[in-house]
């Protein structure tokens, strides 16, 4: 069977292409695989350390997710692997199911992010409010620094508390003599990082903070928490164990990272199509990418992934041109596994949590903060609520209950905007025409307005025997508006006053025929393109009257 050809085509804009590596300056690339390879070993180390499902899934994640989506995704320089934000959403999920979950956790919401770009929806995602992504991202921050403090005092506490409550346990229970060396190696980690930062953006500081502290610990002797082994090579693929029960008890966390990593990842992709020179991305491609790159990340036995604003801008900032960067990057990790797991097992637990301390701290922008407290009321109302719900509760509950309070906030202004104007016929006046009323009806006529505007509209002097109804400058029209429409043109019907419309958009005609708008007017040819047109007949009509 042929498929048509608008589907086909669709197929293979979604496809790698040899023109994803036209412009590829192979040097340039290579640099800057290597310096992002660098800059992302220490950190994937972390997150996977931090989620509970352990270092080397972390790696793992990072050399197959950040390869696959390399090649399938729809930017040229994103680089894609764990990230903090997943990490929030994981870490409480592996202590109730056990870290073999996360193995199905991340074929499932890949197949999610995978159907959201083959739907076509990487522009609707995008739609989410600026000030709920900040407040999600200030309360992710939040949390990862939270759950940084166990390692961080060298103490270890029962899974799946909350963030919260588990940074007071780790201090209230930390055997100081083991918590001072521990959190000096997190003091000198961040030191470490924030000095050298300076040197230069794509200086890769984690690495070097991690390195230096890990031979003083090993060298120094000190009796603290390490990684421990690793593999000395990529685990075989292989099918998670599926379940009815385990299917649902995962799918509302599973549609959560799919959420996640659907937004973080095209606004990974915007930044970097923002930085001089890199043009523009597919969204839609993206989400196909990372999609796949979950996918292949839990066969391997990997954490879900999304795309990294930190590593792609360091990408960029290298001198990236292609794709090929990425898949250096991802490369270089692999050989990190064959060849160096050995030394990378002996980092100190408390060297990571530095990393991710500070990683935590530049998640928040100081300037956007400041820019949405200086807004309006309701993105102020948006921010703080999120944050404070992705703190207390979770990411999940945080981001529904954000962009909820978005929209009604929305539908508030637009309501506000909305409203009934009485305006004089046009012309000179004649004899009659203070029995016609003529109305225009300004903004939008949908659920959140069309009841007010009904009373507005229904008030009219017992006097009135024709009411003019102009609805050229409505903008939405809904089912719940077109319905109370109807309802008052009958109503105005049964009190003996004839009903007119002028200016009906063609947009709007659909709505109003199926509701029974039209069908409601004191006759159906009393339907004007002009308010001249409505008003000659509503003056001919009176003038029958008298």
């Amino acid at each position: 069977m042929q498929l048509p050809s608008s589907l086909t085509e669709h197929f293979k804009f979604l496809l790698p292409s040899k023109d994803d590596y036209r412009n590829a300056n192979l040097r340039r690339d290579a640099v800057a695989g290597v310096t992002v390879g660098i800059v992302a070993l220490p950190l994937a180390l972390a997150f996977g350390v931090s989620s509970g499902v352990g270092a080397a899934a972390g790696l793992v994640t990072a050399i197959v997710a950040g390869l696959i989506a390399a090649i399938f995704g729809g930017s040229h320089v994103q680089v894609s692997g764990p990230t903090g934000a997943m990490v929030v959403i994981l870490a409480p999920l592996v202590a109730q199911h056990g870290a073999n979950s996360v193995m199905l956790l991340s074929l499932m919401a890949g197949f999610l992010v995978f159907m959201f770009g083959f739907l076509g929806l990487g522009r609707a995602i995008s739609l989410i409010p600026w000030s709920v992504v900040e407040g999600f991202t200030l309360g992710i921050a939040t949390i990862i620094a939270l759950q940084q403090v166990p390692m961080a005092m060298g103490t270890e506490v029962p899974a799946g508390q909350n963030s919260l409550y588990s940074a007071f346990l780790a201090v209230k229970d930390a055997d100081w003599s083991v918590s001072v060396m521990t959190l000096g190696i997190v003091a000198v980690t961040m030191a470490i990082i924030v000095g050298t930062s300076k040197i230069s953006t794509t200086f890769p500081a984690s690495l070097v903070a991690v390195v230096a502290v890990s031979l003083a610990a090993f060298f120094g002797k000190l009796m603290v928490p390490t990684i421990g082994e690793l593999p000395s090579s990529l685990p075989a693929p292989q099918l998670p164990q599926v379940s009815v029960d385990l299917i649902a008890q995962l799918s509302p966390a599973a549609f959560a990272v799919a959420l996640l990593a659907a937004i973080e990842s095209l606004l990974s992709a915007r930044v970097a199509a923002g930085m001089p020179g890199q043009g523009s991305y597919q969204p839609d491609r993206e989400l196909v990418g990372q999609g796949l790159a979950s996918i292949g990340s839990g066969i391997f036995g990997g954490m879900p992934a999304t795309g990294a604003i930190a590593r792609t801008a360091v990408n960029v900032k290298s001198g990236a041109t292609s794709r090929v960067a990425s898949i250096v990057h991802a490369i270089l990790l692999a050989a990190v596994v064959y060849f160096a797991a050995g030394l990378v097992s002996h980092i100190p637990l408390s060297a990571l949590a530095g990393v991710l301390f500070v990683t935590a701290f530049r998640m928040v922008s100081p300037s956007n903060v400041k820019k949405i407290l200086g807004s309006t009321r309701g993105d102020r109302l948006i921010f703080i609520t999120t944050a404070l719900i992705t703190v207390v509760f979770d990411l999940i509950v945080a981001i529904g209950i954000g962009v909820g309070i978005a929209v009604l906030w929305a539908v508030y202004h637009l309501s506000r905007m909305s409203g009934v104007v009485g305006l004089p016929l046009p012309g000179e006046p004649q004899p009659g025409d203070d029995k016609i009323a003529y109305f225009r009806l300004d903004g939008s006529m949908f659920f959140g307005v069309a009841e007010r505007i009904v009373e507005e509209l229904s008030d009219v002097h017992r006097s009135t025997e024709i009411v003019i109804l102009s609805m050229s400058h409505v903008g939405i029209l809904d089912a719940s508006g077109a319905k109370q429409l109807a309802d008052l043109f009958e109503e105005l019907n049964q009190r003996g006053i004839t009903t007119m419309i002028k200016g009906l958009r063609q947009n709007h005609l659909r709505a109003a025929e199926n509701v029974g708008v039209i069908d409601s007017l004191t006759s159906p040819t009393y339907l004007f393109d002009s308010i001249e047109e409505a008003a000659a007949a509503a003056r001919e009509l009176v003038s029958e009257n008298d």
